[in-house]
């Protein structure tokens, strides 16, 4: 990856293992946009955002995102607008399949535009043919990932493993759908990091130095 050109790094991260985290500070020691999974799903629901919106959107606009952006910066709790989906009702919900696909779209026109990095969305599938991408995995062994989960959420170390087991099954189930491949296949990446004796700058230190190593 070059990092002196557009580029996009994305972050599969097993939950408990401070990959978002890893993310959000590397996306800061680089300058540019960070993204996960809580932005664009606000995003989608904020502004209905669908596969059909985007396109009507991307016809009438050709740098769609960023208008959207400055319309969030102007106006951040508009609810009706240029950019609102008027049809149906706000209790209509987009099936799975459209959010992946509104999601993709999403993320490739974010990425079209400026150098980011991507948490989580499958990033290494959406983004697996981008000419300067850096795929990337975070994961920590089961004991490592419990303890953070107990101390981030106060909850026993019992109900840590129940919500890790659990998570882990929903995402490894949803990258199956939709990517014909297992999250932890480790040839979907350029870079594994185990996180168990490392810090979450000890990780972003790792990635500029697998960076800059590239240039």
């Amino acid at each position: 990856m070059n990092k002196n050109e557009k580029f996009v790094i994305t972050i599969n991260r097993e939950l408990g293992s401070g990959g978002r985290t890893v993310g959000s500070k590397l996306a800061e020691k680089l300058g540019v946009n960070f993204y996960d999974k809580a932005l664009i799903k606000g995003l989608q629901e904020h502004y209905h955002l669908t596969t059909e919106e985007i396109e009507k959107i991307k016809g009438r606009k050709h740098n769609w995102w960023g208008d959207v952006q400055r319309l969030m910066q102007i106006a951040p709790n508009m609810t009706t607008g240029y950019y609102v989906l008027q049809q149906g009702n706000e209790s209509d919900r987009m099936t799975t399949d459209e959010m992946f696909q509104t999601e993709t779209m999403i993320l490739q026109d974010i990425a079209a535009g400026e150098s980011c990095v991507v948490a989580g969305r499958s990033g290494f599938h959406v983004f697996r043919d981008h000419p300067n991408h850096l795929s990337i995995l975070i994961q920590a062994s089961m004991p490592a990932r419990i303890e953070r989960v107990v101390r981030k959420q106060n909850v026993t170390e019992d109900e840590a493993r129940k919500i890790i087991e659990k998570i882990d099954q929903m995402r490894e189930n949803y990258v199956k759908k939709y990517t014909n491949t297992s999250r932890y296949d480790t040839r979907n990446y350029e870079l594994v990091i185990t996180m168990d004796r490392l810090t979450e700058d000890d990780a972003v230190n790792i990635i500029m130095d697998y960076i800059n190593c590239q240039a």
